[in-house]
Formats: structure tokens, sequence, C-alpha cells
């Protein structure tokens, strides 16, 4: 909220990593999912998709921001100290290890506890305000108190049978049983934007260092935290 508050007028017309999107509409669109939360799984008022699940999502996403155009930064401001406020505390009231509302599906689960859906919001606030930081050149979320529930969360979009070695700067993931067969380092900056879909197949070849089996290194390089 202190960083939203703290744009000036510009910043909010300026693109972000979330291609089509200005900062408003990356804004507005977290707006969009807390009230969609609050309404489908508190409220009980559910949407029964109509066409594919991706589909269905980016059709919700973007008849919302379309939406949106109509209100202005403020406005988006005030009602985001509204629902993110009322959002975390009926967040807080889930019960960690009963069914969430919803399975992670990039984490290639069927059915989800809500602790791992929990952390699955938190990556969507994380890497949607990482855009907004980005983009008007803030300071990114890079700290250890912000970063480390991040990757533990979104290195689960990593499913691989081959022992592997994922190293982020200090942190280290491991994969499989064995010996590494591929070890893959790179920064932790470069992490997020790669798991979060902000980088181009070249981009992360230029930014990831791979040693040993390099196609089996794909499970970990092409590993998307987020529906595509």
């Amino acid at each position: 909220m202190a960083l939203l508050r703290g744009l000036k007028d510009e910043d909010w017309q300026k693109p972000t990593l979330a291609r089509a999107w200005r900062v408003r509409d990356v804004a507005a669109h977290l707006l969009e999912t807390q009230l969609r939360r609050l309404s489908g799984h508190r409220d009980g008022q559910r949407l029964t998709p109509d066409r594919p699940l991706i589909d269905f999502i980016n059709h919700l996403n973007a008849t919302w921001i379309a939406v949106a155009q109509r209100f202005s930064p403020r406005v988006i401001v005030d009602l985001l100290d509204v629902t993110g406020h009322t959002f975390a505390a009926f967040i807080a009231t889930l019960p960690l290890r009963e069914r969430a509302y919803i399975p992670v599906s990039w984490a290639g689960e069927n059915e989800s506890e809500n602790w791992m859906d929990i952390g699955r919001e938190y990556t969507e606030w994380w890497h949607h305000q990482m855009q907004i930081r980005d983009a008007v050149g803030a300071p990114l979320l890079l700290e250890t108190k912000w970063l480390e529930p991040l990757l533990k969360i979104s290195v689960r979009a990593i499913r691989t049978s081959v022992p592997t070695l994922l190293v982020i700067d200090d942190y280290r993931f491991t994969f499989g049983d064995g010996t590494p067969a591929v070890t893959i380092r790179t920064d932790a900056d470069t992490a997020w934007r790669m798991l979060f879909n902000a980088l181009s197949r070249e981009e992360i070849a230029a930014r990831v260092m791979i040693e040993g089996d390099v196609a089996a290194a794909e499970a970990v390089v092409g590993a998307r935290s987020v529906m595509v």
C-alpha cells in the first residue's frame, strides 16, 4: 500500500513485465483476484468455467481489466486497502492442513491443503508487486524474509525424476534421489523472473549456468509457478 500510494501519476501508465498490462492494470488485477476469492471462497459465489480453464481465467482477467479502465488509480488503491485487510483476515481463519478451496495446479496437485493454497496466494501478490516495482524502479523484494517463502513455494512447480540441484544465490534445492545429474545455478532476480514467465528462453540461457545433463535441466528452466 505504501508503494502504491507513493506512485506518481505517470507511474500508473508505465508498462510492466505482464506484457500488455500497465502498472494500473496489475494493481486492478490484484483487486479483482481478492474480490473474486472472497466472493467464491468465503461467500459461496462460485463461477462455473464455460471454456478450458486457462482460457476461462484469461477471459476473467481481460474483462475485469477492461472494466477497471473506468476507475482512477486512487479508487483502485482505496479499494485494495479494504480488500487486502479483509482477505488477509479471512485467510488467517483457514485450518492449514484441511483441504484447500482450489488445488494448486501449477504444482501438479489435484488436491491441495490450505497451507499450500495460502502460499500460492503469497506468490501471486509477491510477483505482481514485483512487476510494479520493476516498472517504476522501486527496490525489489529480494530480502530473505520476502524471498525465502517465495522460493520454497515456487520451486514446487519443478517436477523431475532426474537428480537435480538448483542453486539460487545461497539457496539450494534438490530434486530426485542420488548424485545430481545436473546442477543449475542462477541469482534470485533471474529465478523469480524465470519462474513467473518474465524472461524469454534466450534471456534464460544467458542468465542461467547449467552443469551436466542439459536436456534434464529443461524441467527446471521450463517450470512456471503460474498458470500459463
